[in-house]
């Protein structure tokens, strides 16, 4: 995180937002932020909602599928299983 600022307010100020940093294009992100609160676990209405956000940045289902699958390893069965059933929920057959 990088603070600027007196030691009062380091805490509630971050420069740059993490919505505005670069490295990243948004479909990456975006594809990041899902995968990520799939690994969570409880978190199933904002997959969902990240799901649609995917969707609006230009990542298909296929592509949503192929990042949830290949975490896996390291994220479990269940939250596998909970991810991909989100997907198809938002995006049926």
């Amino acid at each position: 995180m990088f603070c600027h600022g007196s030691r009062r307010d380091r805490h509630s100020v971050s420069e740059p937002p993490f919505h505005t940093r670069k490295g990243l294009d948004l479909k990456t992100r975006e594809l990041l932020t899902l995968c990520m609160l799939s690994a969570l676990g409880g978190a199933e209405s904002q997959v969902k909602a990240h799901v649609r956000g995917n969707l609006n940045v230009g990542n298909d289902k296929e592509t949503m599928i192929a990042a949830i699958t290949h975490c896996f390893p390291y994220m479990g069965f269940p939250r596998t299983l909970n991810a991909l059933g989100c997907i198809n929920e938002i995006i049926p057959e």
